[in-house]
């Protein structure tokens, strides 16, 4: 994408006449400052420019498949006689550099004049009629005339609100607005040419309409030639990368966006990397970085010396402890870095492996901070800064930990960054996902001791967990700082190679759990270095299944057998909350239901709304713990509710959720991350149920801003504290909403992919296929909007910055 403005859409103002309103944006923002300049027959004219930012913004750029918080509205005023403009531009300009953004000539503003302002969208089709879904904005009255070839047919047109238009249609009212979604309905025929006009102010107007999508229902796209598409990509990335992409085409390569794009685009600029060498903290403590070094070649040392050598902040100190054979490396650093009295370097007696040699360099650490660094990896330029810039932040900070990624042998191709989430304890149990880089505060060092021998290939993981067990704040920056380096013997490269240190892990984990007084024991995970905690509760609760239903007694049926069946669980009860249903079966089954003593089937009859109807049915719980389930779930792993409810039990833990999956055994739901899509998206929709996703995040349990209500398990106390789910969002959102005030209770909520279940997905309610669900889904869109706008403006804990928010993939941010 060009780092100059893009242009989203240009139109006449709907209500000025002779104005000409423009919309778009600059990439990340504009860092590099362009300014918009816009010109008539080449004599500059001035452009009333309004900026807009917030999730409403960033939600609808989404939708256009951007990652845009901050959007640009100009307008121009145009001559009143527009056969007079020669030509209309607008250009971003850098110092000399102009880069044209738009240019128009006479006819090409004669038409945009005479454009009319519609879309669109879906189609359907219902027993005996055909509805065609969209909007138009128009100033007065509106007559839609619908023909097949030149045969009137008879429509039925109906308004709906649509505030989602006021966005692209800023000088629109509120009232106009609420008018603005559009369903025209008609009657079902075999069609082949449908035509649609509007009339409105005395002009009339052709709308495209391709009759074959009409009648295949389903969204309604226009047709992009490749010439459409190619314009769409020069628009965006400018000649020189537009070339590379039909290149690659024509070969037939790979077009995706890549690692090596995303550093060209938000890798730190060098006028930002002068600037901190400059920058005065309040707080300026040493950092103490600490190298255990073995037989290590020079040319690797020496490349991370280089490293901490150009940090942009200066008061680190590199501690190295050597347990090699000779004290050649010694030389080397006397030789070559003698000068620098913050390389401090000791030649140990014996080599006492990873813990004892890490331990001896402990042991010169001066510094407030200790930084922890493998003797052949390399160190962002801006590490120590950021580290310290954290800091800053809170006297509670005591525990960091960066991002990283990989490095060649030549150091000097990174590939397979590691974007991590915030502090995730149940992930970090899973997995050692923090790694590198980790830095702590010499009060933690002093509490918990250094490096123990005896989980050597895992005592990373063994002190990162004993360190942010007793840290006030484990504090997690989302920048790649740490470059690790692959060849041959490392376990960057090569996981098999260490094979003990996996075995070592599991008794980490164990160790853990053990100095928390919860009883476990610890298995190794499907792919190495992951682990599965089974919990060893004596007890085994009341667990209470709230099952909303109406009709669809096969779905209900198959719920519970399963539950029945499959789960080795013992002690459940079934609430099942009847909505409304009208099948005489539905009843009959119930009555049968009825004969169980542990089945209660109760009425709540007011219309549907998810929310109250499992509030409802939470009051005849008897269970300590409630499992919300929808009736189109079927469990299909023994261990379900046992792995769901021992992960409830933990004090810390208000929430844990289940790994979903379509029958065709590709994933439906593996966890919730708030702004995906907008607003909130399952994880990893679609992904096959044996790969184990960007970072085991598939395969991990982990700590997650939310689950699926369609399968959640939720302490009953936690429960009544947060007065249950809210009952203003009927259908969607309301298990997001739960999940956040759980965390916002000071509990956990996690998502367990242990806990398997298929989910036919939404069979009872529907989808959102017509105007009214529409208007209600987007009417608690911004319910959900004022109920959270701190976590929709800073980005999910859970996920990171500089992954995509366009889609549940953990891609890479665009």
């Amino acid at each position: 994408m060009r780092q100059s403005f893009n242009v989203v859409f240009i139109r006449f103002h709907l209500t000025k006449p002779n104005t000409i309103l423009f919309q778009g944006f600059f990439p990340h923002n504009n860092p590099l400052g362009y300014k918009l300049v816009a010109t008539i027959g080449g004599v500059e004219v001035p452009i009333d420019l309004t900026i807009n930012e917030g999730n409403e913004v960033r939600r609808r750029y989404i939708t256009a498949h951007k990652d845009v918080s901050r959007e640009y509205l100009g307008m121009i005023t145009l001559p009143s006689n527009i056969k007079s403009v020669k030509n209309l531009r607008i250009s971003s300009v850098l110092g000399s550099k102009k880069v044209t953004a738009y240019y128009g000539n006479t006819a090409d503003l004669i038409k945009l004049s005479h454009e009319y302002q519609y879309n669109f969208e879906t189609s359907h089709i219902e027993n005996d009629k055909i509805r065609i879904m969209g909007w138009s904005v128009a100033i007065g009255e509106e007559e839609f005339q619908l023909y097949e070839g030149f045969e009137k047919v008879p429509i039925t047109v109906t308004r709906r609100y649509r505030k989602d238009v006021m966005g692209v249609y800023p000088e629109v009212t509120e009232d106009m607005v609420k008018d603005a979604g559009l369903e025209i309905e008609f009657p079902k025929r075999d069609y082949k040419d449908l035509r649609l006009t509007v009339t409105n102010q005395g002009r009339t107007y052709d709308l495209e309409l391709n009759t074959a999508q009409v009648m295949a229902a389903g969204a309604i796209k226009k047709h992009r030639s490749l010439i459409d598409k190619l314009e769409t990509h020069y628009k965006e990335d400018g000649v020189k990368d537009t070339i590379k992409y039909v290149f690659k085409k024509l070969k037939g390569e790979d077009t995706g966006y890549t690692y090596e794009d995303f550093l060209e685009r938000f890798s730190t600029k060098p006028e930002i990397i002068a600037a901190q060498k400059n920058h005065d903290f309040s707080y300026e403590p040493i950092i103490s970085i600490v190298v255990p070094t073995y037989n290590t070649p020079e040319r690797y040392l020496g490349e991370l010396i280089e490293s901490c050598m150009a940090q942009t902040y200066e008061k680190w100190q590199l501690c190295l402890g050597d347990g090699s054979e000779s004290a050649a490396l010694g030389d080397f650093i006397q030789k070559k870095y003698g000068s620098d009295s913050r390389i401090v370097y000791r030649h140990l007696e014996s080599n006492t492996g990873i813990s004892g040699n890490t331990n001896a360099a402990m042991e010169l650490a001066t510094g407030d901070f200790i930084a922890l660094c493998d003797h052949d990896d390399l160190l962002s330029p801006e590490a120590m800064y950021k580290l310290v810039e954290a800091i800053n932040t809170s006297e509670d900070v005591e525990v960091i930990y960066t991002d990283e990624d990989k490095v060649d042998g030549e150091g000097k191709r990174f590939f397979e960054p590691s974007f991590k989430p915030d502090y995730s304890i149940d992930y970090l149990c899973d997995v050692n996902y923090i790694c590198h880089l980790f830095a702590f505060n010499r009060r933690i060092y002093d509490k918990v001791g250094g490096f123990r021998s005896e989980f050597d290939g895992a005592q990373d993981h063994d002190f990162i967990l004993r360190c942010c067990e007793v840290a006030k704040k484990v504090y997690h920056i989302p920048q790649v700082l740490y470059h690790w380096r692959c060849h041959a013997e490392s376990t960057a490269m090569n996981a098999a190679s260490k094979l003990y240190a996996f075995e070592n892990g599991a008794n980490v984990i164990k160790g853990h759990f053990d100095r928390l007084g919860i009883p476990v024991k610890v298995q190794q995970g499907e792919f190495y270095g992951t682990y599965h905690t089974v919990y060893q509760w004596e007890e085994e609760p009341l667990v209470s299944i709230i099952i909303p239903n109406k009709d669809h007694i096969d779905d209900l049926q198959k719920c519970i057998r399963s539950v029945d069946m499959v789960s080795d669980y013992p002690n459940v009860e079934y609430i099942i909350v009847e909505n409304n249903s009208r099948e005489p079966a539905t009843f009959e089954y119930y009555e049968k239901l009825g004969k169980r003593d542990d089945v209660k089937v109760v009425y709540y009859e007011g219309s549907f709304n998810f929310s109250a109807i499992n509030n409802y049915g939470a009051k005849y719980a008897k269970g300590k713990y409630l499992l919300l389930l929808n009736n189109d779930i079927e469990i299909i792993s023994k261990t379900c509710i046992r792995e769901m409810v021992s992960v409830c039990m933990r004090p810390d833990v208000g929430i844990c959720g289940a790994m979903l999956y379509y029958p065709d055994n590709t994933m439906q739901h593996a966890g919730v991350v708030v702004g995906i899509g907008g607003i909130a998206g399952h994880m990893y929709v679609g992904l096959e149920r044996s790969e184990p996703g960007y970072m085991f995040r598939a395969a991990c349990s982990q700590n997650m801003s939310a689950v699926t209500a369609a399968c959640l398990m939720t302490k009953a106390g936690v429960y009544e504290e947060v007065n249950g789910l809210t009952e203003i969002f009927d259908v969607a959102f309301n298990d997001i909403d739960y999940c956040l005030k759980v965390r916002q209770a000071g509990y956990l909520v996690v998502f367990n992919p242990h806990a398997e279940c298929y989910h036919y997905e939404s069979k009872s309610r529907g989808l959102e296929d017509t105007g009214e669900k529409v208007a209600r889904f987007n009417s608690e869109i911004e319910k959900f909007e004022k109920a959270w706008p701190e976590i929709l403006k800073e980005g999910d804990p859970y996920y990171n910055i500089n992954l995509s928010v366009m889609n549940g993939w953990y891609q890479l941010r665009e």
